[in-house]
């Protein structure tokens, strides 16, 4: 049985690995989440990268947006608004409240996150073992410029509220250096056929996971060979800011661009057919290079795209 680790962000790589079930459904696949952009809100515990891989993979996001729970209502969220609560400009659906609920009572009882993650999993049925990168707290903070100077805010605001409009000074991880690779995280690396980066944000979403102390490292000396995916086709993110997040670390926002960060640890990067133009310039960089169609238009589409990203770096 072919044994898969991915290390997956929200949205993207949600898509992705629904195509990369589809297309080795009998692979054994184990994805190693971002916690990095949790936050608490109203006293509750949300991970939302978490959360979007559980609900896309167990059948229970919508579709529309990509993220939250389907045929979810907002009773709750009025009413928050009617009191004047904060924060307003991130809102929690009903059903989406009622994981969050869970997720804040285990933890609160002494369940690690991986534990937690585990029970919840357990309704949904993901297809996939699932686990978080680390146990500990990790927050990705953003240093914005403001008139008066700079400020350190949440990922999450800057994201959600601001649209990452606010010009980015550098992205910090708050708590990574004290991390450690959450259970079974390098075991599933160690003893993985093939490792994948699906096309989530490298900044934000895969760059926090390879922070903690210990993986990149398990990742650069694995015997499986590492492939990805770029989240950047004709020099733009197919959704999401990750433009925005590149510019914060000085990286042009291209797939050669992005290629370069993860050049230390990639046999082989697939660009999309526009781009077929920084193959030879990944080459260059010693990584195995392909173009083919990148859009994850439909789930065979999808599907297509993971198969070819395995077979680039496997016989």
């Amino acid at each position: 049985m072919l044994k898969i680790t991915t290390l997956a962000g929200g949205v993207g790589a949600a898509r992705f690995l629904r195509g990369l079930v589809r297309a080795v459904p009998d692979a054994d696949i184990t994805v190693v989440g971002n916690i990095a952009d949790d936050i608490t809100l109203h006293g509750l515990h949300v991970s939302p990268d978490l959360d979007t891989v559980m609900y896309t993979l167990g059948g229970g996001v919508e579709e529309s947006q990509g993220w939250g729970r389907s045929e979810e209502t907002f009773a709750v969220a009025d009413e928050l608004a009617a009191y004047g609560a904060e924060p307003r400009w991130f809102t929690l659906g009903d059903r989406d409240i009622a994981t969050h609920i869970i997720r804040t009572q285990m933890l609160a009882a002494g369940y690690p996150l991986s534990a937690v993650t585990e029970a919840l999993c357990e309704r949904w049925q993901p297809g996939v073992r699932l686990l978080p990168m680390s146990d500990d707290r990790v927050e990705t903070h953003v240093v914005v410029a403001r008139e008066d100077g700079t400020e350190a805010i949440h990922f999450q605001q800057w994201w959600v509220r601001w649209h990452a409009e606010l010009p980015a000074e550098r992205i910090v991880l708050v708590g990574i250096d004290a991390a450690s690779p959450g259970p079974g995280v390098i075991e599933a690396i160690d003893n993985a056929d093939v490792i994948v980066l699906p096309p989530s944000n490298p900044v934000v979403s895969i760059g926090p996971i390879l922070a903690v102390p210990g993986i990149r490292d398990a990742v650069a000396k694995a015997q499986a060979p590492v492939v990805g995916l770029s989240p950047i086709i004709a020099g733009a993110p197919v959704r999401g800011m990750a433009d925005a997040a590149l510019r914060a670390i000085g990286v042009p926002a291209t797939a050669a661009g992005v290629a370069g960060i993860f050049a230390d640890i990639l046999d082989g990067w697939l660009v999309d057919s526009s781009d077929a133009d920084a193959v030879t310039e990944v080459e260059a960089l010693g990584i195995a290079c392909r173009a083919v169609p990148l859009l994850m238009t439909d789930a065979d589409a999808t599907a297509a795209m993971a198969r070819a990203a395995l077979d680039l770096v496997t016989p």
